[in-house]
């Protein structure tokens, strides 16, 4: 059990954001964890962001934070235009609840409460619950207002609109 008194709060306090929790523990001796350095470093208010060793020793470690999110973007991206570019869509084959299957879309189509309302009934992809274009519905692509953005891709209208915004 650590005693906390006010020459150890003082040293945690000088010593935090310098040394790692684990080199405090050792320089403040025995009934000293990491973990209770840290708890009381959080108790005290004092600021989580830390250095620890990997990020000091990697010069380029927020460049590679950056990167890979960009990469899994594009990435992402792509996927979704694949789906996109095909404009050919099965038509839709309305299934009532009882009719659908693992192979069916199972978008729903108007109100529950109607007496019209069914599903989508087209062919649904391996591994998901929707057709094609449903899919594009359904799980819209991380990033899509960013991509919005792109000069090449925005019309004019609404360049015209963004701006007055």
């Amino acid at each position: 059990m650590s005693n906390w008194t006010k020459e150890n709060i003082e040293f945690l306090e000088e010593h935090w954001g310098k040394c790692t929790a684990r080199e405090i523990s050792e320089k403040m001796g025995a009934g000293f964890t990491r973990n209770s350095i840290i708890g009381k470093a959080s108790r005290l208010g004092l600021s989580a962001k830390i250095k620890t060793r990997t990020a000091t020793s990697n010069k380029n470690f927020e460049n590679s934070i950056v990167e890979k999110n960009n990469t899994s973007r594009k990435i992402r991206k792509s996927k979704f235009k694949s789906l996109i570019i095909e404009k050919n869509f099965e038509p839709e084959n309305p299934k009532q609840l009882e009719e659908l299957d693992e192979n069916t879309c199972k978008w729903p189509i108007g109100h529950p409460d109607d007496k019209t309302f069914y599903f989508c009934g087209r062919s649904s992809l391996k591994d998901f619950s929707y057709c094609k274009l449903h899919l594009l519905y359904a799980f819209q692509p991380k990033g899509k207002k960013e991509d919005i953005t792109d000069k090449e891709e925005v019309p004019e209208f609404l360049e015209k609109k963004i701006k007055s915004a």
